[in-house]
């Protein structure tokens, strides 16, 4: 064998002499059965497609599997790419695939063309050696004594066995096609399973060109860059099967069919999940999301038990709430004359209007908030921790325990190599290989472009959400004005609740989320256009810098009107006579105030609408979406009888599944656990919310996996990746953002403060709190521009009401610091202050401690590794011991006399070699 070369010099893809290829019984089908793809269509017998089964995965000849599948229509530009086609498909048949043209003729829309791929052994073997992939040599004998306790408990959540684990637990090597007489090699065309064969004839399809030998453009190679340009329309994998039957052919494993029908049905919904079959079918990285996925899903039920326990507490203490009894008691809050809350068009109001909100923010603003606060920082601490320990055993389970190396030095991405030019010693593996060399000039140009570019998306994003506050602003005083005498006042059930605070804070809030979702759409390929231009030079260092990127821009995108709510809101507003205004006093948008009952129910209704509407859409794009475009694509086949509808033609009219596809999954989970951590201390019913939706996400994803989507190319990963270290990050602000919740957008704090150290009675009850959190403001010193006009305040006020109330902690009108705060305004922003520094350190030490106590491999697994390397290099010593005996013997020796002397051991191996 030798290599195609390109003008570059560069190595690229082995070509496969007429030598190297097994014989025709190893193989098992005749060579002369495979015809020519590019033979005239003229002269090629019609095919009976009666009596071509529609699950067939298999060549005409009904031996030889289809790996992968090109798809491709003439149109006007046709010459062109009918060249690029010709040459990219004689290229690959130098590579050693065998290939097989669809004519048009033959499909139902009657203009496409499908070319079907086979790898046979020969490339396998040559690739599976280059991509260093683990293969089994022995059955794995290490007993599993993971034996649960009380394990019956659990059956009705189990699945058949046959299901659990498709096949047996083997000890496993990297494959070397010099030593293939040392693996489990039954049959060589059943040896690679159809996603290790997808995955190798991916590789090749990714880095072989479409040029000719005297072109100087090396940039074109790539299956990528051909469906870019329209040379081909579709390239993809098979399903093995229709996902709601078996396959005919007994040969067809038709995992497809047990995916669906233990996996993906919504009545499967309490059951564990399949993961080895996962892998085995779609490969590593999916499965390894869907392992995140369920024990994320799993640790939820936890914290949804005790977060529902908090809101219970919430509900039963409901009448021990004696601020709000004092908001509503007709003597006391109703006595209460407050001052307007915007400029000229609100009017004065009583304090017993804000009754209901007060009972309500009770629900979610007492004890249990704090509690529930520190108990959601030890649980993301569990989560992390145990989630290691979860994906350590993956990691040996799937064999992916080495493979950071091989994702570094052997998957790199095309679009990486063909713009190397020079190569440059490896220090560690001591061979040449190719690197890009920038040019510093060109390097910080794009670094300051990206950045750039990045800086501008969020700064928009950040002009959005001020915009829906300015909105926020302008539209309170005219929801005050309409509202004042509304006919909704006078219903009985929704009349009270009917606020202008509650239709400012849900439109806003509804405004909010619609923005969220059109900019989406923006970010996302703003996102991979920048990380494009950086020419990442691995498949996983590409999706880190995508990661990056794009959970910055959502970081940003759906949390900062919740920061704004909970941080901002009520915290600049000023006082009656000196209020604080937005863009200045020339704006006339005034800083909005926090109900007497604190902003905490508004940042709770922010949160709801905004967590919920996400995860709803969420699911009904994902999906309805692929649904209608799969019933659309697919209605005119759907006309014809069954047996004239091919296994390429059903996956062909599914829709792909993208490069981004569990990405966006993955964005999807990351960004929901932001919201259930960030601001759980106002909405103790979040981890419910997101359990629910994460019951439901789990079969959703699966589904349309299953049902909607082309089977996606095998890809490995040993980890979650980046995200990883994004849901680190995000676990420590968690515990930030919830103690400044609870310390400065609830009102636990001042209700302590006032409890033991101003009540006046010293009881230890929060009577009289009310009066004591609200100053006093004399009317007559109202500004002209800030005064309500005629007609806005109520029929009730007069002139023999001379003063009005406000929310805050200020000397009172005549006192010597008049307007100024008080002492017990800096005695409670003290208290804040401590019980911020209190609870960070108290969680901090206790995440920490449990993170040293937890390891994050379990020791049964590190010893197991342990194990089966030692017994790697066992084997492989036995092995290549055989080997020297058989050559010595085949020289005419009978038997090898330097043996004991070279290797001293070797009695200890002999029962070891018997065995293989």
């Amino acid at each position: 064998m030798h290599r195609i070369t390109g003008n570059g010099g560069q190595d690229s893809l082995i070509e496969m002499s007429p030598t190297d290829s097994y014989n025709e019984d190893l193989n098992g089908y005749n060579n002369d059965a495979s015809s020519d793809p590019r033979s005239a269509q003229q002269g090629r017998p019609e095919i009976d497609k009666q009596q071509h089964s529609k699950d067939s995965v298999y060549f005409r000849d009904g031996r030889r599997r289809i790996d992968f599948v090109l798809s491709y229509v003439d149109d006007k530009d046709g010459e062109r790419k009918q060249e690029r086609r010709k040459i990219y498909e004689a290229n690959l048949e130098k590579v050693g695939l065998e290939l097989e043209t669809e004519d048009k003729s033959e499909s139902e829309d009657g203009k496409t063309y499908f070319v079907k791929i086979h790898a046979p052994w020969e490339v396998l073997a040559t690739y599976a050696d280059v991509l260093k992939i683990k293969v089994p040599f022995k059955i794995n004998d290490i007993p599993d004594n993971s034996e649960m306790p009380m394990h019956w408990l659990s059956t009705p959540f189990r699945l058949p066995e046959q299901v659990m684990h498709p096949e047996p637990d083997y000890f496993t090597a990297p494959f070397d096609k010099s030593k293939s007489d040392f693996f489990l090699i039954d049959d060589p065309e059943t040896f690679f399973p159809p996603s290790v064969r997808n995955r190798i004839v991916f590789y090749i399809l990714s880095r072989c060109s479409y040029f000719r030998d005297e072109c100087v453009d090396k940039d074109k190679k790539g299956i990528k860059r051909l469906q870019n340009n329209g040379t081909y329309t579709a390239a993809f994998p098979l399903h093995d099967c229709r996902y709601w039957t078996r396959s005919r052919d007994p040969n067809c494993e038709s995992e497809r069919y047990n995916l669906y029908n233990h996996w993906a049905k919504f009545s499967c919904f309490f059951k564990e999940q399949p993961l080895n079959l996962v892998r085995k079918y779609y490969g590593e990285k999916i499965g390894i999301y869907f392992a995140w996925l369920g024990f994320y899903t799993e640790m939820l039920f936890f914290a949804a038990i005790v977060g529902s326990l908090c809101f219970v507490y919430g509900f039963l203490t409901y009448d021990d709430n004696d601020w709000s009894k004092e908001i509503c008691n007709q003597s006391i809050g109703g006595n209460i004359v407050m001052c307007p809350l915007c400029d000229k068009k609100c009017g004065y109001w009583k304090l017993n209007a804000t009754c209901n909100s007060s009972w309500q923010s009770h629900l979610f603003d007492n004890v249990g908030t704090v509690f529930f606060a520190i108990f959601m920082g030890i649980w993301v601490t569990l989560f992390l921790e145990f989630w290691k320990r979860r994906q350590a055993r993956l990691e040996y389970e799937w064999d992916l325990v080495d493979f950071e190396e091989e994702q570094q030095q052997l998957q790199l991405r095309p679009e990486y190599e063909t713009k190397c030019t020079n190569r440059k010693l490896n220090r560690i593996t001591q061979e040449m290989e190719w690197v890009l060399e920038r040019n510093p000039t060109d390097l910080m140009g794009k670094l300051l472009l990206c950045w750039a570019t990045v800086v501008l998306s969020i700064s928009l994003i950040i002009a959005c959400i001020i915009g829906v506050i300015a909105y926020r602003l302008a539209v309170y005083a005219a929801f005050a004005s309409i509202m004042k005498d509304s006919p909704t006042t006078h219903l009985h059930v929704v009349g009270p609740f009917i606020t202008p605070q509650l239709a400012t804070s849900v439109t806003a809030s509804c405004i909010n989320f619609v923005i969220i979702m059109i900019l989406n759409l923006m970010y996302e390929r703003v996102a991979i256009w920048i990380t494009d231009m950086e020419i990442p030079k691995t498949h996983l260092e590409y999706e880190n810098k995508l990661t990056v990127k794009m959970f910055l821009f959502q970081f940003v995108n759906y949390y900062s009107s919740c920061f704004y709510v909970a941080f901002f809101k009520g915290k600049f507003v000023g006082y009656p006579g000196d209020y604080v205004y937005m863009f200045g006093k020339w704006s006339k948008l005034r800083n909005e105030e926090c109900d007497p009952g604190g902003c905490l129910i508004e940042l709770t209704t922010q949160l709801v609408i905004v967590m919920t509407g996400k995860q709803v859409w969420g699911n009904i794009q994902e999906a309805l979406v692929p649904w209608l475009m799969n019933w659309w694509g697919s209605r005119k086949a759907r006309s014809h009888p069954e047996s004239l509808y091919s296994r390429w033609e059903q996956d062909n009219d599914l829709q792909s599944f993208g490069q981004l596809g569990l990405f966006e999954e993955y964005l999807e989970m990351v960004i929901q656990f932001g919201f259930i951590t960030l601001f759980v201390a106002s909405f103790p019913l979040a981890p419910l919310l997101a359990l629910i939706n994460n019951i439901i996400e789990v079969r959703v994803d699966s589904w349309k996996l299953t049902t909607q989507f082309r089977r996606p190319v095998a890809s490995k990963a040993r980890s979650i990746g980046a995200w990883q270290e994004i849901l680190n990050g995000m676990a420590v602000l968690s515990v930030v953002t919830n103690a400044f919740i609870v310390a400065f957008t609830s009102d636990m704090i001042p209700r302590l403060v006032y409890m033991y150290a101003y009540q006046p009675q010293g009881e230890m009850n929060m009577k009289g709190y009310i009066d004591n959190s609200l100053s006093v403001f004399n009317i007559s010193a109202f500004k002209p521009e800030n005064r309500p006009e005629d007609g806005e305040s109520p029929f009730w006020f007069n002139s023999t009401i001379t003063t009005c109330r406000y929310r805050d902690y200020r000397y009172p009108p005549g006192h010597e610091k008049q307007y100024f705060h008080t002492m017990q305004f800096w005695h409670i922003l003290a208290a804040k202050l401590a019980f911020i520094i209190i609870m960070e350190h108290v969680v901090f030490m206790v995440k920490f401690f449990v993170a040293w106590m937890i390891p994050d491999v379990p020791s049964d697994v590190r010893a197991r590794v342990k194990r089966e390397r030692y017994l790697v290099q066992e084997y492989l010593h036995n092995y290549e011991v055989e080997k020297l005996r058989i050559q010595l013997s085949q020289n005419g020796r009978e038997e090898c006399t330097c043996s004991h002397d070279i290797y001293p051991s070797l009695a200890k191996h002999e029962v070891l070699s018997e065995c293989l």
